[in-house]
């Protein structure tokens, strides 16, 4: 009888059947990082699209070619944003938030109004808040203008608002100042009447010695009179000299622009003086009343402040007008009736013509 040999197990072989799941531990740790990519992959996406609304074009002007936004003094960070947002020169409030906090800008930004061009970047608009890049607007007041003009002058500007009061006249110095939108004009007036005031204290203290008057206001109102006898700068101190020598003299000033103010108020009449108009009975004319006017009859410039307070040595008591827009100074009665004469030729060959 033979026996069947004994199979061999086959080393390396198992049975055939499902495979084996993952350890539970194993399974978490693949399901968390597919998640985790996914999240990474998320967040990788909101940044790029984030940076992309802060470094790429930005919204279209909702018209022209520039958006205005007033940015209201002593407003937060989210408000700033907000109002960006709104008046559609950013996409995203949040995001500018998020730039502004993070670039360090958030504390630097500056209120006013700012003008930004049509799809400007929320970065480059971050940046001209932050440097204060507002619009600047200017108002000027020429020299010579009476405090009722000055007052025409702010109600013209649109971008002001509020009433101005009149000011004493003479109080205004003549300049031009930076506005901003929105200003009051009667806080805009009070910086013009504390330009005055500062540049008069520093010109007072530094005044000639025996001088024929004794007070500011008289300073300023003998300096109004010389701004509007004359148009030429160069002219100005001599101008001041004729005057200051006839009130050392007693001498009445005689001057046109001082009849003028006591009957319209400084209002140009559009025409040469009458005879009935020399000989009016007003506290301006300086044809009747010894001295100086009881106020100035305009705003002086910083120059016919400092001739009068600083006058040229000069023996001139008189000036009339020359033909060419200035005028000839004479020092004797007659010398001035002949430069008087010289005019009234000039004129009647103009009319002449």
């Amino acid at each position: 009888m033979s026996r069947r040999p004994a199979a061999k197990k086959r080393a390396g072989k198992s049975r055939p059947g499902k495979p084996r799941p993952l350890p539970r531990n194993r399974a978490v740790a693949v399901r968390g990082g597919a998640a985790l990519g996914a999240l990474v992959l998320v967040a990788l996406l909101i940044a790029a699209a984030g940076l992309w609304i802060y470094a790429g074009p930005g919204p279209k002007a909702k018209s022209g070619e520039v958006t205005t936004v007033v940015l209201r003094k002593g407003a937060g960070l989210s408000s700033i944003a907000r109002t960006l947002e709104q008046e559609g020169v950013v996409r995203s409030s949040a995001i500018f938030l998020t730039a502004a906090q993070f670039t360090g800008g958030s504390r630097s930004l500056k209120a006013g109004e700012y003008e930004f061009a049509s799809g400007a970047s929320m970065s480059s608009i971050l940046q001209a808040i932050r440097d204060g890049r507002i619009v600047r607007r200017q108002v000027t007041i020429p020299e010579g203008m009476t405090a009722e003009m000055v007052v025409d002058i702010l109600n013209a500007q649109p971008a002001l608002t509020g009433v101005a009061p009149t000011p004493p006249e003479g109080s205004v110095l003549p300049e031009t100042y930076d506005i901003q939108r929105g200003e009051d004009r009667a806080a805009v007036l009070q910086r013009m009447m504390t330009a005055h005031g500062e540049l008069m204290a520093t010109l007072w203290e530094q005044r000639q010695p025996g001088l024929p008057f004794t007070t500011q206001q008289e300073a300023i109102t003998l300096a109004s009179i010389v701004e509007k006898e004359t148009g030429i700068a160069s002219e100005r101190p001599q101008v001041a000299a004729v005057f200051v020598n006839r009130l050392r003299k007693g001498m009445r000033l005689e001057s046109d622009p001082t009849i003028i103010y006591g009957l319209t108020k400084g209002r140009p009449l559009g025409r040469g003086l009458r005879a009935s108009e020399v000989a009016s009975d007003t506290p301006y004319n300086t044809y009747r009343i010894a001295g100086l006017p009881p106020t100035p009859i305009a705003n002086p410039g910083r120059a016919a402040i400092a001739a009068v307070l600083n006058p040229p040595r000069s023996d001139a008591l008189f000036f009339v007008a020359d033909g060419t827009g200035g005028h000839v100074f004479a020092a004797t009665y007659d010398e001035h009736l002949r430069n008087v004469e010289k005019w009234r030729r000039i004129e009647r060959e103009r009319a002449a013509q």
